[in-house]
Order: structure tokens, then C-alpha cells, then sequence
């Protein structure tokens, strides 16, 4: 429940670690048969639901530490514990969304905490993000003509993600103070007072989030008309879903199909990170109820036995 700047944590919540959070908050994204995105019954040729489940154990202490460690060595050791436990780039983004939030104080909400720390990025933190990103070896970066990840920083981190903001909706984050991840816990948590089926929420909000902020991944590898084809055909499923939090299931598949086309470069992963890093930030202010591990095994499970 929110209401202004207070927050209620409903009963029956159990109280978990920031370790824990930022586990669940991963395995939850990763679980959600969301359109275009891999999860338990739909893989990419490079990419399986597996390394996205020892992605999400590997950096829950890395970034847990957030705060001791500080934003810049946090995010590259996050990154670095991914390459060692999966070989791949598979939460990059994840993670430099995940560390400012963890960073935030214990005690202190979020949305209270979060500008200070954004405010106080160094460009040491981007000298550490920077080496990151080299390590992870993202796809569709392109080259910046100002503090290029080839070349080392003279600003701060929050600077140099002000340069990237109007191209990628991760580094719009750092200098938004999250407006878009608030935006979507807020609907999330209204969307989880009409049904207690935390994947088809998830699945919706991924929807949603679509359709009003076209997926940044999809316009650097595809071109941004695609991108805003993409936002066109989940607005048209929003619609079609009316007040339900279920969608039509042929529609839905219509969509995914689309987003898997030509070869996954349609993959909605920045949307997926967004959503991953609403989840994180709802389970830190104690905002919603999070699934047991059994529970998402289970959902996991029957996900790979429907398929």
C-alpha cells in the first residue's frame, strides 16, 4: 500500500536479507514467461534460463555489500562474479541498476536515499563501471563520442551515464533518480491488490512497461521504429486485456513469436532489467510478498512441462 511518501508493509511478510532480496528479485524476473525474453521454457541459442538462476545467486553478495564496498567496485565485482559463474553477459544490466538501490542506507526508503547516492557517484565509480561493462562485453553498445567506455573517465559516474540517458533506459535511471523503476513498482503493487498470481503481474507490468517506454536494446540493435513497433503491438495487448491481469493467450503468443524473430535481436532485455530492478525495489521497502524458492521451482517446472 502507498500512500504519499509512507509505505505499509502488509502482514504475513517475511523478512528477508538484502542478499536475499536481490536473489529473488532476479529469479522472479527470470521465471515470468514474459514475451521476447528467455525464462524456464524458451531459451537463445547463447542464453538459457540456468544462467540466468546462477547469475542471480552469484551477485546477491557482491552487490549485497553495495554500501562497504562502494557503487563502482560493487558493480564490477557483480560483474566479475557473472563471468565466473556463467561465462556470459547475462545481468549487466541487472546490476547497474541493482547497486544504487542497494547502496541506499538500511532503514532508509528508496526513493528518500536513492538521490543522495546517485548525487555522490565519483568518477572513480566510473572507472570501475567502465571496467565492468569491458569485462562484461555487452552487445550493441555502439561508440560514444564522449567517455567511450574505451577510454577512461574524467567525470563522474552519474555524468557519464547523463550522456548515454537519451540512447539507453538503464543510464536514464541514474540521472532520473529511478522515476520509470517507481513508476512501475507503483503499478505493480496496484496490480498485485487484483490477483495473487505473481507471474502473470510480472508478465503484465513487462507488457506495459513496453508500451509506454520503448525497449532502448531493441532501437540500438534494430533501429528505433522497431522499437516503436514493439511499444505499439504491447499497447494493443494492454487494450485487448481491458481490466483483466491475464492476457488473451493466442495474443500473447503472437507477440512473443514477433519479438523472436529475426534471430532474438527484437529481445526486450532492457525492459527485462527495468522490471527485475522493480521487483528488487519492491521487496527492499518491503512493499510486496515474494514468492518462496520452492514456489518459483514449482512455477519454473510446470513452465518447462507446459512447454
Amino acid at each position: 500500500m502507498i500512500g504519499g511518501n509512507q509505505y505499509f508493509v502488509p502482514p504475513g511478510i517475511v523478512v528477508v536479507t538484502l542478499a536475499e532480496q536481490i536473489e529473488l528479485a532476479c529469479l522472479m524476473e527470470a521465471t515470468a514467461r514474459k514475451p521476447g525474453n528467455v525464462h524456464p521454457s524458451a531459451a537463445f541459442n547463447d542464453l538459457r534460463y540456468e544462467d540466468f538462476v546462477r547469475a542471480a545467486q552469484a551477485i546477491a553478495k557482491p552487490l549485497s555489500a553495495t554500501r562497504d564496498e562502494g557503487l563502482g567496485r560493487a558493480i564490477y565485482n557483480a560483474v566479475q562474479a557473472t563471468r565466473v559463474s556463467t561465462g556470459t553477459n547475462v545481468n549487466l544490466g541487472i546490476i547497474l541498476l541493482f547497486a544504487p538501490l542497494a547502496a541506499v542506507r538500511e532503514g532508509v526508503l528508496l526513493e528518500d536515499g536513492l538521490p543522495s547516492v546517485l548525487c555522490r557517484t565519483t568518477v572513480d565509480d566510473a572507472e570501475q563501471v567502465y571496467a565492468a561493462i569491458s569485462l562484461a562485453q555487452p552487445g550493441g553498445m555502439g561508440k560514444a563520442t564522449s567517455q567511450d567506455i574505451s577510454e577512461r573517465p574524467t567525470v563522474t559516474l552519474r555524468q557519464a551515464m547523463a550522456l548515454a540517458a537519451d540512447r539507453d533506459r538503464i543510464a536514464e535511471q541514474y540521472v532520473t533518480d529511478f522515476k520509470l523503476v517507481f513508476a512501475a513498482r507503483r503499478q505493480l503493487c496496484e496490480l498485485l491488490t487484483r490477483t495473487d498470481d505473481w507471474e502473470s503481474a510480472i508478465v503484465w507490468l513487462h507488457a506495459w512497461m513496453m508500451s509506454h517506454w520503448p525497449d532502448t536494446l531493441i532501437a540500438r540493435k534494430c533501429g528505433i521504429e522497431l522499437a516503436e513497433e514493439a511499444s505499439s503491438r504491447a499497447r494493443k495487448l494492454i487494450d485487448h486485456a481491458g481490466a483483466n491481469t491475464t492476457f488473451n493467450p493466442d495474443q500473447l503468443a503472437e507477440f512473443d513469436a514477433w519479438l523472436r524473430a529475426d534471430g532474438h535481436r527484437r529481445n526486450p532485455g532492457t525492459t527485462a532489467d527495468l522490471i527485475a530492478a522493480t521487483l528488487f525495489a519492491a521487496l527492499r521497502d518491503g512493499l510486496i510478498n515474494a514468492p518462496t524458492r520452492e514456489q518459483i521451482n514449482q512455477s519454473a517446472t510446470l513452465s518447462k512441462d507446459f512447454d
